[in-house]
């Protein structure tokens, strides 16, 4: 079944996440779509809550039964790809682009959260996408860490189906096409970064898609869950 059908819209929804659970809870078909114009309670990885003036961004989340492994590692290489080529991911799916030209791509364009049953077969894939987002519009915490695409709100729809396109084509990629596609966006590659259990250098992402760290004592570890930051300078 086509991506994107059924599709249901709302002016606002609390979460277009929790919405497409229970669809998917109630039997909703692979490719189930849910967009909303604004969201009250929307939220991102790491429990986040997401900020979006209404009307303003791609605000989606998709039922997937079946879902690939590595559903969260597709899902940012199609919204990736759906920004242009500029666009990086900051392992495993934050979509970053440059503050400024010839800069490193350090501002968030684009958050996506993968939830799920996996003992019942079936994923939710969310995506916040900042289309015409104006930065001075966002609370003063995010201002200078996000981005915007500069569009016009009408501009959503082109790109709804331009996402739908990229992720019916992620999803149908095998792991290793995926990782050396996801690997050519990476955007921590040699990059020092911190996480819970402390610093190292991003050394790519692993057949597993696992985010490799070199550590400062010598050796590498793999992460397969949590957060990581990068360093200052």
């Amino acid at each position: 079944m086509t991506l994107g059908t059924p599709h249901t819209h709302t002016r606002v929804l609390a979460s277009t996440n929790d919405r497409a659970r229970e669809l998917a809870s109630a039997g909703a078909p692979h490719g189930t779509l849910v967009t909303a114009d604004a969201q009250t309670a929307g939220r991102g990885r790491q429990g986040r809550s997401w900020e979006a003036p209404a009307g303003s961004s791609l605000l989606l989340s998709m039922v997937l039964r079946d879902p690939p492994e590595l559903l969260p590692l597709a899902g940012g290489l199609a919204v990736a790809r759906t920004v242009g080529p500029l666009a990086r991911i900051k392992w495993p799916n934050d979509v970053l682009l440059p503050a400024a030209p010839g800069e490193p791509a350090t501002r968030k364009v684009a958050g996506i959260l993968a939830e799920g049953r996996p003992q019942d077969g079936w994923a939710v894939l969310g995506i916040g996408l900042n289309v015409a987002v104006r930065l001075e519009d966002l609370p003063p915490e995010l201002q200078g860490t996000a981005a915007t695409l500069g569009l016009a709100p009408e501009d959503r729809a082109a790109l709804l189906e331009r996402l739908l396109s990229e992720l019916d084509e992620a999803l149908s990629l095998g792991t290793g096409e995926l990782l050396a596609a996801y690997r050519e966006r990476d955007a921590l590659l040699g990059s020092e970064v911190s996480w819970s259990g402390g610093t190292g250098i991003a050394a790519g992402i692993d057949g597993s898609g696992r985010l490799v760290l070199e550590l400062p004592g010598g050796g590498r570890t793999a992460l397969d869950a949590g957060e990581v930051h990068l360093r200052a300078g």
